[in-house]
């Protein structure tokens, strides 16, 4: 299993949950026990390597709800309630990014919501 990719992928969903400012404990915390488990589930089916940060991405925001509520909320949608973004494709990957759960736009690819401006 190659180290690299969990690094690669906790890399970019620290990057999000800082664009954000909720690099808590509690969810670098989240984002350490997804990593983790990520990593057994890589080594275990190794041709999944392309879903592992998208995963990594849901599992963190599946954490969260519990503590903070949703993340990452959509800056982008100002007529509309408070909502969130969830990854696409659905199962993470390969090359995940951020979609407005209520318009369907495309929000930022995964470890880049810091540069994405509403």
């Amino acid at each position: 299993m190659d180290v690299a990719l969990i690094l690669a992928a906790r890399s970019r969903v620290l990057a999000d949950l800082e664009a954000r400012r909720q690099a808590t404990p509690a969810a670098v915390n989240a984002l350490e026990e997804s990593c983790s488990s990520r990593t057994w589930w890589a080594e275990q089916w190794p041709a999944g390597h392309v879903y592992v940060a998208g995963l990594v991405a849901q599992d963190v925001q599946d954490a969260l709800v519990e503590t903070i509520g949703r993340w990452p909320l959509c800056l982008g949608c100002e007529d509309l309630p408070q909502h969130a973004l969830y990854i696409q494709p659905d199962l993470g990957g390969p090359d995940p990014y951020w979609v407005c759960e209520e318009s369907g736009t495309v929000a930022a690819a995964l470890g880049t919501l810091g540069s994405w401006r509403a």
